[in-house]
C-alpha cells in the first residue's frame, strides 16, 4: 500500500536557539570545551546549543593565479582522476592493463588542462587568486534550556576558576 505525498511528515524548516545563555566564548573550541566539561560532571548535555554570533565569510587568499600554475593544477588533477579511470577500464576491461592506464591518464591530463584553462580564460584576469572560504563567528554563546540553565552555569564559572587547559 503506498501513501498519498500528503501523508508524508514535512521537513523541519530551520529554527532560531532557545535556551538561556550560560556561557560566552571568543573561539569553537572553547565552547566545546565547555561543554566537554557539562559532559564530565554528568549535566544533561541534550540541554545545551552552542551559537555563533555575529558569523563572517572569511575568504584567504592563498595564492596568486597565472597561466602556468592553472594548467599544471588541471593537468595535475586531470591526471588523478584519469589513472583512476584507466586504472578501473584495465581491472574491469578486456585489454591489458598497463594500457588502459595510459590511455586514461593521457585522456585526464587533456581534459584536465582543457577545463581548467577555459575556466581561467571565462573570468579575463577579474579573478587571479586562488582562496578558500570559511564561516566563522564573532563568538560563541551555549545556551542551555531554563530548567538547567542556573546549574550549568555554576558548572561553567567552576571550569572558568580552574587552571587554563595546557596546549
Amino acid at each position: 500500500m503506498t501513501t498519498p505525498l500528503t501523508a508524508r511528515r514535512p521537513t523541519a524548516a530551520p529554527t532560531p536557539p532557545t535556551g538561556w545563555p550560560i556561557g560566552s566564548y571568543a573561539t569553537y573550541a572553547e565552547a566545546q570545551r565547555a561543554v566537554d566539561h557539562l559532559a564530565d560532571q554528568e549535566f544533561p548535555v541534550q540541554d545545551v546549543t552552542i551559537v555563533g554570533v555575529d558569523l563572517m565569510v572569511v575568504e584567504r587568499v592563498t595564492a596568486r593565479l597565472t597561466w602556468g600554475r592553472v594548467l599544471a593544477g588541471g593537468a595535475a588533477s586531470g591526471a588523478w582522476f584519469g589513472l583512476f579511470v584507466g586504472l578501473l577500464l584495465g581491472v574491469f576491461g578486456s585489454g591489458p592493463l598497463p594500457v588502459a592506464i595510459v590511455a586514461g591518464l593521457v585522456t585526464g591530463v587533456v581534459f584536465g588542462t582543457t577545463f581548467a584553462a577555459v575556466g581561467y580564460a571565462s573570468v579575463r584576469g577579474r579573478r587571479d587568486f586562488a582562496s578558500t572560504t570559511q564561516l566563522v563567528a564573532g563568538r560563541y554563546d551555549v545556551l542551555c534550556e531554563p530548567r538547567t540553565a542556573e546549574k550549568g552555569r555554576d558548572l561553567l564559572a567552576e571550569l572558568a576558576l580552574a587552571a587554563p587547559p595546557s596546549p
